[in-house]
């Protein structure tokens, strides 16, 4: 599983943030089906080299979107299988709205200016 995470320390998005959006798109995508296992709190951050805080705050997260549970002595599992429904496609959007919000920031891109470009986008699709 920790091969299919990285954390890029100098990335301007925090790592926690950069945990849950991958281990959603791996959901979303199908690579991490229903009833998957995903490595406990402790075993990932030491893979990835973060602290074990920096992965609990990813899993608590993908677990108020309800894409994970934590299950006593099941460990954590992920809940949810992607499908062509709107929550999946909501879900999608989410996180794809979020790596927006990151890259534009990164770019120095002020959320003012975002807005008016996604409005006139939105716009210009009708």
């Amino acid at each position: 599983m920790s091969v299919l995470v990285t954390v890029d320390l100098r990335d301007a998005t925090p790592p926690f943030e950069q945990i849950r959006t991958q281990i959603a798109s791996l959901i979303a995508v199908g690579q991490l089906a229903n009833g998957s296992r995903l490595p406990t709190v402790r075993a990932l951050a030491t893979d990835l080299g973060v602290a074990t805080g920096t992965v609990a705050r990813a899993y608590k997260e993908l677990e108020a979107l309800g894409l994970i549970e934590s299950r006593r002595r099941l460990g954590t599992v992920v809940t949810h299988t992607p499908s062509g429904s709107k929550l999946a496609a909501e879900e999608e959007i989410k996180l794809r709205i979020s790596e927006l919000i990151t890259a534009s920031r990164a770019a120095g891109i002020e959320d003012a200016t975002l807005l008016s470009l996604l409005q006139g986008r939105l716009r210009a699709t009708g």
